[in-house]
């Protein structure tokens, strides 16, 4: 698994991979926490406890290996001519503060416009899973999502709203449960045209004039 923050393409090609630890190392590491928390690490509870945090790790954290890009390559252009708005919305996804290593669990909504192609539903589903299993700050992932779709799909615009509870706020800190945070790109049409962008929310159910 190389580790590398890949906000764009370029910076892909130019920021070298982390150097990646051992498994054994990994599972140190864990040992050396388990006993700043206070704990035991050879005690019969714990024992497996490294081994398992670190196979937990190369899930919550797949997205490193994975190219969003490359996921939208396939596409499909007998679409009869449609030029409306595509939206996939509710998009659970399961992300990780980058400064506190705690959860970031909410949906995400992603619309774009076609011009002469479309891509697979599931495939921007992917590509929300391939960001969010990341370290992540919300804003960013918002932007990275919309500017690969723009960037590859090439399409009349793209929007992408997230919904996310921060774990970091909820568990700790303010300790202020069920709040959640909104953020949104707005791309192409989306940004230009009220109407289009109107349209957008009123399908997802506007986060920002939705009450209780």
């Amino acid at each position: 698994m190389n580790i590398h923050d890949p906000k764009t393409k370029a910076d892909r090609d130019t920021a070298g991979p982390v150097a990646q630890p051992t498994r054994q190392e990994a599972e140190e590491a864990v040992r050396t926490l388990l006993r700043w928390a206070g704990d035991d690490p050879t005690r019969e509870g714990l024992l497996d406890t490294p081994k398992r945090v670190t196979k937990a790790y190369q899930d919550w954290f797949r997205g490193y290996d994975e190219d969003p890009e490359a996921m939208l390559q396939r596409t499909f252009e007998e679409v009869e001519g449609y030029d409306e708005m595509v939206v996939l919305r509710d998009i659970r996804f399961e992300s990780y503060c980058e400064h506190h290593m705690a959860p970031i669990i909410g949906k995400a909504h992603v619309g774009y416009i076609p011009t002469d192609r479309v891509v697979g539903i599931s495939k921007l589903a992917r590509v929300v899973d391939a960001f969010a299993k990341r370290l992540q700050v919300q804003e960013k992932m918002n932007a990275q999502i919309a500017n690969t779709l723009m960037a590859v799909l090439k399409p009349e615009g793209v929007a992408v709203v997230l919904e996310g509870e921060h774990h970091c706020m909820s568990t700790r800190g303010v300790h202020k449960p069920g709040v959640s945070m909104v953020t949104s790109t707005m791309l192409g049409a989306f940004r230009t045209n009220r109407d289009t962008r109107r349209e957008f929310l009123d399908i997802i159910g506007n986060p920002v004039n939705r009450g209780g």
